[in-house]
This record gives structure tokens, sequence and C-alpha cells, in this order.
């Protein structure tokens, strides 16, 4: 018996390492068909709207180019403030190397030689690679954002016939409980994206005010960068908070500064992420803090910058789902940020 238990752990093991390893294969489409499917939950009120006073395709049009037209200025914000900022890089990049070879120096001066050997193999450049490689990831997602739109514009057309597909469900327990998963789940992306969408804008405006305040170049840049890097959870806004705090060395020469710099974005961050959006959200967007850095990590590791996007809203969907039914509610209660069900 107990070999047989083996056995089947093993079994278990091996059946979860290989669906990761095909989720990590198919990125190329899995990716955008489930960035798709919560856009269709997101825009599907939008399109049912239209769709009531118009003809169906001209409302699907419009659903559709709004929802492109907010993508598109998205990622033209990012593109424009890291290219701003890749830009001032690039032209005080004299001040970067002058800076770490004085504090390399000063720390040989007192025995310590790590600073004095890496500065041999220390050059500026690779910073100014890693903001230009960032700014040709965003502007190399058109062909995802291709395949996303096209399943986008197949969803929002077919929302009603799979609704009624699973209305007509002979089992009806089973056709319940999947429409009223399917209505929580879809209700509860566009919570969260509105509740997002809200702290980024609070967010973009607090590290504006911030940089300005604190006499920090490019200001509005780190504010853009801000807002639109916030829609990632804990990624973004650790990008948002390191970048304006390590440049902020060769702009006032002064690590202090700098230290204090990122002191300052991080209480932002953490009054905003941590304080105020629990309370707009509420409890029903209530997630375990451990599980959505798993979700947002792993996400990343399995489909790149989208799945980093995507991996809060499904862990909000298996959160929703599991609730449904008491025989898994169990998993739901331990995804949750909450002592009872999701």
């Amino acid at each position: 018996m107990a070999a047989d238990g083996t056995m089947r752990a093993m079994l278990a093991v091996v059946t979860v390492i290989l669906v990761f390893a095909a989720l990590n294969a198919a990125s190329g489409i899995l990716a955008p068909v489930t960035c798709a499917i919560f856009a269709t939950a997101c825009a599907w009120p939008l399109q049912r709207g239209l769709q009531a006073r118009m003809p169906k395709l001209l409302a699907l049009a419009i659903t559709v180019l709004v929802t492109i037209v907010i993508v598109v200025m998205l990622a033209s914000m990012v593109v424009w403030g890291v290219s701003r900022v890749a830009g001032w890089l690039i032209g005080n990049s004299p001040r970067f190397q002058a800076l770490y070879q004085q504090k390399a120096e000063w720390l040989a001066q007192h025995d310590v030689y790590i600073g004095s050997l890496a500065i041999e193999h220390f050059n500026v450049g690779w910073l100014i690679r890693l903001f230009q490689e960032i700014t040709a990831r965003l502007q190399g997602f058109v062909s995802f954002a291709l395949v996303a739109f096209i399943f986008l514009m197949l969803g929002l057309l077919e929302v009603d016939v799979t609704r009624g597909k699973f209305a007509a469900l002979a089992n009806r327990t089973a056709s319940q409980v999947a429409l009223r998963a399917g209505a929580e789940t879809a209700a509860k992306f566009r919570r969260y994206m509105l509740v997002r969408t809200l702290m980024s804008v609070m967010t973009g405006i607090a590290v504006w005010a911030f940089a300005h305040l604190a006499g920090l170049d490019l200001a509005v840049e780190w504010g853009v960068i801000a807002f639109a890097m916030n829609y990632i959870p804990f990624i973004g806004p650790l990008a948002a908070t390191v970048l304006p705090s390590f440049l902020a060395i060769a702009q006032f020469e002064s690590v202090g500064v700098a230290i204090s710099v990122f002191a300052g974005l991080n209480l932002i961050q953490f009054i905003i992420g941590s304080y105020i959006e629990p309370r707009i959200a509420g409890a029903t967007l209530a997630l375990s803090p451990f599980m959505v850095l798993f979700a947002v990590f792993f996400g990343s590791f399995l489909w790149g910058i989208a799945g980093a996007f995507i991996g809060v809203p499904v862990l909000i969907a298996i959160v929703t789902i599991c609730a449904q039914s008491p025989s898994s509610a169990w998993i739901a209660d331990l995804l949750s940020g909450s002592s009872g069900n999701a």
C-alpha cells in the first residue's frame, strides 16, 4: 500500500511538471487567449449595452476599437517614458561612471576591495541596454496583441451563445454552478481592473508629485511609468521605485539622497497598495498576499510580461470557481485573504 501511495504521488508530481511544461511551450497561443478571455469579461458590458441599440457587428467594432485604443495608449505611455529615461541615461552616463569610480576608490581606501575589483568590469552600457531591451519588448508585443484581439472579437460574439449552451445543460446543478461562476468571475475581473486603474492613477499622480518636489529630473516620465506599470502587481511598482532611485544617484551624486528617494517612493507604494487598495477592493477581491505574489512571478515565469499581468486574474478565477462547490471551497479559503469563502 505504501508503495502504491508513493507511486501515485510521483505520478502526480510528474503530471504537474508536464502540465506546466506544456503551458510554457504553448505560451505563444495560450497567453494571448487567456488575456483575450479576461478582456472579453471586462469589455462585455460595453458590448452588451451597444448591441442593444445598434447592429451587433457595429457594436463589436466599437468595443474592439475602444479596447485597442486603451491598450495602445498604455503601451505608448510606457515606451515614451522608458525612451525618455534611456535618453537621459545615455546623456548622463559619464556621471554614473565617475561616481562609481569615486565610491570604489573610497571603498579601496578603507580596505574594501569589492568596488575596486568590479570597477574594471563596470560599464554603464549595461544599464542603457536594459532600457533598450524593455522598450524593444514593449514594441514587440504587436503579434501578441493581434492574436489576443482576434480571440477578443470571437469571444464577444459568442458570449450569448456560450451562456445559452450552459443554460441548456441537462444537469441543472452543473448549469447553475457554471453560469454563477462565470458571472461572478467576470464581475470580479471588472472590479479588479476598476480598482487597479484607480490605484494606478493615484500612484502615478503621487509619484509625479513626489519626484517634482524632490527635484528629480523626468518627474512627469516617472509618474507615467508608475501609472502604467502599476497594472502589474509587485513587479511594476518595484521597477517604478528602483529605477528613479538608481538614477537619482547620478543626478544628485549622493547615495544618501537616492536612498531617501527610494524610501519615499516605497512609502507611496505601501500606502496606496497596502492600505488604500484593500479597503476599496473589499472582501470580494480578498486574496492571500503570498498567493498574489506567487501568481505574479509564476505567471511571469510561464508567459513573461503577459503572464505577470494575467496571473492575478487567473488566481481570482480559480478562487471564484472553487468557491462554488462545497467539495472545493477549502481551496478558495486557502487562496483567499479572508477567513471565509471568497
